[in-house]
């Protein structure tokens, strides 16, 4: 469309400058035998100065009509589309520090849920071992309690047959020595006296 606009635009201005050869031809073929320059011819100066306005306001018209709108508009496109980019830029580095500010933000945030969730692990581990080790402690005591009470009870059964063997062993004794027999019964009382004045003397 431009291109079509500028051909119609141009015709006339072709045409004028072939009349203008033409009649510029003619001016000179008919002043071959006139001396001088036939521009000098004072005479020829009024057509010349309606042609040189005519050629000159074509020429201005089509500057003013076609070249330099096209110049203004190509200028203009390239002026929006800088503006355009530049803004686009903007924005492309706004969005890129928007999302940096959200990247740094989401890492922090992942930080201290792993600082949290590791005091929390800490603390759960803690527990759990004091819990392990508090059972423990219950069941160790436990079976020193029922092993203090068997050794007690093997201890007591221990004393009680000790204390029948010395008895008898007494009875013997008296009785190879001296000729007298005693009772089992009071073989047993002396025994068991003797034992419980022995007692403390053990424990000191």
């Amino acid at each position: 469309m431009a291109k079509s606009g500028m051909m119609r635009c141009l015709t006339p201005a072709i045409g004028i400058g072939f009349g203008l050869a033409v009649s510029g031809g003619q001016a000179v073929a008919a002043g071959a035998s006139e001396p001088g320059l036939p521009q000098l011819d004072i005479s020829t100066w009024p057509s010349q100065i309606f042609w040189l306005i005519v050629i000159f306001g074509i020429g201005y018209a089509m500057m003013a009509k076609i070249i330099t709108p096209k110049i203004g508009t190509v200028l203009e496109n390239r002026h929006t589309r800088l503006d355009g980019d530049l803004s686009k830029a903007r924005e492309a580095s706004a969005e890129a520090a928007k999302i940096r500010a959200e990247y740094e933000a989401d890492l922090e945030s992942a930080r201290n849920d792993a600082a949290a969730f590791a005091r929390k692990a800490a603390a759960e581990a803690a527990e759990k071992a004091a819990s392990v080790e508090g059972k423990a402690d219950k069941k160790l005591a436990s079976k020193v309690a029922t092993a203090e009470k068997k050794l007690a009870a093997a201890k007591a059964e221990a004393m009680e047959n000790l204390n029948t063997v010395a008895a008898e062993v007494a009875l013997e004794a008296v009785e190879g020595l001296t000729g007298l027999k005693a009772t089992k019964l009071q073989a047993e009382k002396v025994v068991n006296a003797t034992t419980k004045t022995m007692a403390p003397k053990e424990a000191n």
